[in-house]
């Protein structure tokens, strides 16, 4: 009996932001595959620059909107005046010293030619004022939908309750 055309043929799906491979601080391999299908907002940390202030205010908006369907992920990066020293053990202090409770990948270069991939996806996505490409220093913000595509961009000094972000991150929930 004949089959259809391609019958045999494995699935293919396009590749998204949950099919990078990056582990958690802790070592723990493919963080973001275990978020798939949730909203992510990916943003660059550092626990000793000026806007570290900001992991309050990131988990105060993980926690509003963890049931929702949010799920918002740090990446240590250690590039803008070295800012982000650490061991994973001293990051992950620094991090429950302030309850803060949402995933940290681990440490990370997201410019240059050590780029992750995962940067490589996302910097393209320009922000409200056109910026792509390279990050510009810590606490960068990445909105990615629910589906894995990069849908939003926001400078490192936009704070984490600041309307514009509010409203794009609910306009993206799953």
């Amino acid at each position: 009996m004949p089959t259809a055309p391609g019958a045999d043929e494995p699935t293919v799906h396009a590749m998204t932001v949950f099919d990078i491979a990056i582990a958690e601080l802790n070592g723990t391999p493919d963080l973001l595959s275990r978020h798939r299908g949730r909203t992510l907002l990916v943003v660059n940390v550092a626990s000793r620059c000026a806007l570290a202030d900001q992991y309050e205010g990131l988990e105060t908006l993980a926690r509003r909107h963890r049931e929702d369907g949010l799920s918002v992920v740090g990446v240590p990066c250690n590039q803008f005046g070295e800012q982000e020293p650490g061991t994973p053990g001293e990051i992950a202090g620094f991090c429950a010293a302030r309850r803060i409770s949402f995933p940290l990948t681990e440490k990370t270069d997201v410019n240059g030619a050590g780029r992750h991939p995962l940067y490589t996806a996302l910097t393209p996505f320009a922000d409200a004022e056109g910026h792509s490409g390279d990050v510009r220093w810590n606490f960068e913000k990445f909105l990615v939908s629910s589906t894995g595509a990069c849908v939003g961009r926001f400078g490192p000094t936009v704070d984490p309750q600041d309307p514009e972000l509010l409203r794009a991150v609910r306009a993206r929930l799953p």
